[in-house]
């Protein structure tokens, strides 16, 4: 079995000023990530995506803002990447 290397600024770190999008256990989290540590990341201008559509579509079906800046927690993350 091939074992994945750690290379420092890469993963999370590497998505820092990027508009993300986070597939979590119970939600789908979006916003541009302004902070990463060991326990949890920080979102602006964040949103819950509630009804993806599809995913070749620009904009989610059913996405509701946030009020604030938002944290997830990173134990909570299955994957991320920048969709839209």
């Amino acid at each position: 079995m091939k074992m994945i290397k750690e290379i420092k600024g890469e993963g999370l770190e590497g998505l820092l000023g990027e508009r993300v999008t986070l597939f979590c256990v119970n939600y789908i989290y979006t916003g541009k990530l302004v902070g990463v540590n060991e326990t949890c990341v920080k979102l602006e201008k964040a949103g819950v995506v509630y009804t993806t559509g599809a995913f070749s579509d620009t904009d989610w079906e059913n996405c509701q803002s946030l009020p604030n800046d938002w944290y997830v927690q990173t134990e909570t993350i299955e994957s991320f990447g920048v969709l839209k």
